[in-house]
């Protein structure tokens, strides 16, 4: 009788709590570094704290893995309760968080904790992760659900409109000049992860609305080959905007479910408020 499988993820894979509630998916936080202060993601700081703090101090906060003692902490009551463990982490080009899990998954019993690399950040981790808590659920085993994973995971459509350059500036993922001349001419950066890295997909000049409608576009252009299962529209102070963004797509994509989520601060702390990202997962090719 195979034992029971509890899926985790870390802090930025962006899900709503009542679904992490529901289906009993564990979370392992990333770090928010302020100076000397290390602060547990969705834990110790929420976004708004953290936007607070980044205006009281004009210093972005650093990021940081947890620790591979993080994860044997996270990991061993459920290993002692007889449960088997499959962890989704953010992207390896992004992080050291999937290297740490590896070391502490070597540390634990042998076979009890997987770890699979999502090659992706926030909400299209958070896609995977809903796979893999439904095929569990259905009575997959973990080798049939890494086989799952490992056949969509180059499928996730991952796209995002940052509102102000001054976070990836702050955080040095874009040049002073870029910042100045961005602002001037309200250029907006769309960014997507390919490879499982942060690439700027093309620029936007002009109103945000424009963004977030040549998002919609590329997204519908793709109608076809959608999963419909599922949509998720994740943001960063971005209420109405992602609302917009929801309806849109509920009329146009006849996906059965199309979910809002905010953005944890790790995502926050790279991207600003107001960033509107949308992710889907295409058919497997």
């Amino acid at each position: 009788m195979p034992g029971t499988i509890r899926i985790f993820a870390d802090s930025t894979c962006d899900l709503p709590s009542s679904w992490i509630e529901e289906y009993n998916i564990g979370i392992v936080p990333l770090y928010v570094v302020f100076g000397e202060q290390s602060l547990r993601d969705g834990v110790d700081i929420t976004p708004e704290q953290l936007y607070a703090k980044v205006d009281q101090t004009g210093s972005l906060p650093k990021t940081a893995a947890p620790s591979p003692s993080d994860f044997i902490a996270a990991f061993t009551p459920s290993i002692e309760q007889g449960e088997d463990i499959l962890f989704l982490s953010i992207s390896s080009e992004l992080s050291s968080t999937y290297q740490n899990a590896l070391i502490a998954a070597g540390e634990l019993p042998e076979g009890r904790v997987t770890v699979f690399d999502s090659r992706n950040l926030s909400s299209g981790i958070g896609l995977l992760v809903m796979k893999a808590v439904h095929a569990a659920r259905e009575g997959s085993s973990i080798p049939q659900i890494v086989k799952l994973l490992s056949s969509i995971v180059n499928e996730v459509e991952c796209e995002f409109v940052v509102d102000t350059l001054d976070y990836l500036y702050k955080g040095g993922r874009c040049s002073g000049m870029q910042n100045i001349i961005g602002s001037l001419l309200k250029i907006r950066p769309v960014i997507k992860v390919m490879d499982g890295s942060m690439t700027p997909a093309y620029k936007v000049r002009g109103k945000k609305e424009k963004a977030l409608d040549q998002m919609i576009q590329n997204a519908l252009a793709q109608v076809d080959n959608m999963d419909n299962d599922l949509i998720v529209v994740v943001h960063t102070m971005a209420e109405e905007e992602a609302r917009f963004l929801q309806k849109q797509l509920q009329e146009k994509t006849g996906a059965k479910q199309v979910s809002i989520s905010t953005a944890g601060c790790v995502i926050c702390s790279h991207c600003g408020p107001q960033t509107v990202g949308l992710m889907y997962t295409k058919k497997p090719s």
